[in-house]
């Protein structure tokens, strides 16, 4: 936690109960705003090819989601690719679920930007 979160926690639990209610209403609101002015693009399709690897699925449909964050798909896709190293998942089954992660994901970020298109 850096100076500016803990100096905003302090002012917070330093603040009765009322004034926490207002000031979580005003933070949410300033959230809210920012989160509508960001600008969503689209996704860059990249046609998939008819031989593909799990690692070249990742690769391309990153590039594809150029907007999402990684990191919050990484347990997501790291399952999608143990099951297919590990196991022995075949490659198609994974990268076709990998395609539908990927959309989910993007579909969710266009609903939480509050507009519900890309722009």
């Amino acid at each position: 936690m850096n100076q500016t979160e803990k100096k905003l926690l302090r002012f917070f639990s330093e603040l009765p109960e009322e004034e926490r209610r207002t000031l979580l209403a005003f933070a949410e609101f300033l959230h809210g705003r920012a989160r509508t002015a960001r600008e969503i693009p689209a996704p860059a399709p990249i046609p998939r090819p008819e031989q593909e690897s799990v690692v070249g699925a990742l690769k391309r449909l990153s590039a594809t989601y150029h907007m999402l964050n990684k990191a919050k798909m990484l347990n997501e896709t790291s399952v999608l690719m143990t099951q297919h190293v590990m196991q022995g998942r075949d490659a198609v089954e994974v990268i076709d679920e990998l395609e539908v992660l990927f959309r989910r994901h993007y579909e969710r970020l266009i609903s939480e930007n509050g507009d519900g298109e890309p722009q």
